[in-house]
């Protein structure tokens, strides 16, 4: 697989979390921002402030782009080579938050996408744009892919449908993608270079390109761009990887020219041991507060956002608001009405009730749809003969909860055939697993570790069993603990039950590794592949993802 792009846009160093941020500047309220804007409804009444805690979300949603629609918040962020690919988070105060759905159905954007003869580690969806559109309520995605062309897919609903719109032959590298209100379509793009692109009204080709700003080379790469007008003005907030944020700003239109400002470097971050908070997205409240949702590298578990408001300068520029010099680990709350309803937990059971897998569950590539189902439990029946798991079809992920958390499944195994392996793993470019091995007739349960990927994601390590049990029955009950805190053991553990209440170690701990290169997090990855033939299945009754 060609990776040489990752000598470009791709290398977003990791940052240490040091320094001393900015100071605060004058507030001043400044006036919708864009089409997507609203007054609170006549009369709501303001949530009652409390305080919220940083990270507002500590699983793996990086490259925020944040909107508001009414009064409730939506966000997409970068899922590589998972598919579903962009999910759609959302919220009706700006920190708790639930995935509604994916914007990206599938990634049928090459064979390497279905671990057919190649592999899309690490390619798929980057950052990407997500935004809104009032004169046809609709929600556009725009993404670049394979550094090839862009993409833009729509629906009137996040959970769907999503359907493809047009392919644009430009790939708009990390794109911002602004509504304006005039109800053009703008996209700011590039890296280091930066660009505008107008789109045409209907959205499927594209009218005019130019070149907007070169960085300077004392500021160095910068790139994750977010477009928007704001008091007239329009603003293209840019990222400096990994530990920078920038800020653009044009009030001759939206092709410039544009000024540049500072808005952090080297700023503390909210979680301990991880990065400076950087990238994502502006949003305002139904109120005119404003607030800045980045991320925070926070390896091994991912890049985690991170929320904080922001105040205006009165020359319009600006200011995220400090907390002891750094971003604070809580601010008081966003005074927003009364949320219509309790957002779905990202943790808790799922029995795979329903016809479809809820919108918390990614596959590791594309999935081959006809070995697998849910409804009386989720079946995996094996979909490749392979002794990698990393060319295994129908590994089905889900984000790690941090700063630690357990996943719990119950496996009935008896319909696995010789040569077949099933299990729950810690996934990512260094792996292991707890599960059951199927050969001569004899059922093992096993702890695995050893299966590693190089720089280019290809395998250099298929895994080695380290400890093993007996197990007897058709049913037993897996379970993988996870300590993602960034600068400590970043342990992993593997235990087993066969009554669901009384669990047994198995293996040595699993020390995860925290590379940013993968970009994704670790995360519980369920499996089942054939070693020998097709034709085996197993069955998860039940999945548990819990904290302390």
């Amino acid at each position: 697989m060609d990776m040489s792009c990752t000598d470009q846009p791709l290398s977003r160093r990791r940052a240490l979390a040091a320094g001393t941020g900015l100071a605060a500047g004058a507030f001043l309220p400044l006036a919708e921002a864009s089409a997507t804007a609203a007054a609170p409804a006549q009369g709501s009444a303001l949530a009652a402030a409390a305080e919220y805690t940083n990270p507002v979300i500590w699983q793996d949603f990086a490259d925020i782009d944040v909107i508001r629609v009414g009064d409730t918040y939506y966000a997409s962020a970068s899922t590589m080579h998972y598919s579903p690919g962009a999910p759609v988070l959302r919220s009706y105060d700006l920190v708790n938050w639930e995935i509604a759905g994916h914007s990206v159905p599938i990634l049928d954007f090459g064979a390497k996408y279905d671990l057919n003869g190649a592999r899309g580690y690490v390619r798929g969806i980057w950052a990407s744009s997500l935004a809104y559109r009032p004169s046809n309520r609709t929600f556009y995605w725009l993404g670049q892919i394979d550094f090839a062309r862009t993409y833009i897919y729509t629906a009137t609903a996040v959970e769907g449908p999503w359907n493809r719109l047009s392919t644009i032959s430009t790939p708009y590298y990390d794109a911002g993608l602004l509504v304006d209100s005039d109800d053009s379509l703008y996209v700011a793009y590039g890296n280091t270079t930066i660009s505008v692109a107008q789109l045409s009204p209907d959205g499927r080709s594209q009218v005019r390109t130019q070149q907007v700003f070169t960085t300077p080379s004392s500021v160095g790469t910068l790139e994750g761009a977010r477009f928007y007008k704001i008091n007239g003005q329009y603003y293209i907030f840019l990222t400096r990887p990994a530990n920078g944020q920038y800020i653009l700003k044009s009030s001759s239109g939206p092709f410039g020219p544009y000024t540049m400002r500072q808005v952090l470097l080297d700023l503390r971050g909210p979680i301990p041991g991880g990065g400076v908070p950087h990238q994502g997205g502006l949003v305002q409240t139904q109120s005119g507060a404003w607030y800045y949702m980045a991320f925070v590298d926070a390896y091994p578990g991912g890049r985690m956002p991170a929320l904080a408001p922001v105040t205006w300068t009165s020359d319009g520029w600006p200011v995220v608001q400090l907390v002891d010099g750094a971003w604070g680990t809580s601010y008081p709350s966003p005074a927003v009405p009364p949320p219509p309803r309790p957002v779905a937990p990202m943790t808790g059971v799922d029995t795979f009730d329903g016809t479809t897998l809820k919108p918390r569950w990614e596959w590791n590539h594309n999935p081959d749809n006809t070995k697998w189902s849910v409804g009386n439990g989720l079946t995996l029946r094996t979909a490749t003969v392979t002794n990698d798991l990393y060319w295994a079809r129908n590994t089905l992920t889900h984000r790690i909860q941090g700063p630690t958390s357990t996943a719990t499944v119950h496996l009935d195994h008896s319909a696995m055939r010789d040569g077949d392996r099933a299990g729950l793993a810690l996934l990512r470019d260094s792996s292991a697993w707890i599960g059951v091995k199927r050969d001569g007739g004899v059922t093992r349960l096993v702890m695995v570790n050893g299966l590693t990927m190089d720089s280019s994601w290809n395998t250099t390590g298929t895994g080695t069993e380290v400890a093993s049990a007996a197990v007897s029955g058709n049913r037993v009950w897996l379970r993988a603990s996870a300590d993602i805190r960034p600068g400590t053991a970043r342990s992993g553990t593997f235990s087993y039950s066969t009554d669901g209440t009384t669990f047994t170690r198995l293996g040595p701990s699993f020390s995860l590794g925290n590379d940013w290169r993968f970009f994704m997090g670790y995360r519980f990855a369920l499996f089942n592949h054939a070693t020998q033939a097709l034709g085996g299945a197993v069955r998860v009754t039940r999945f548990e993802l819990s904290t302390p």
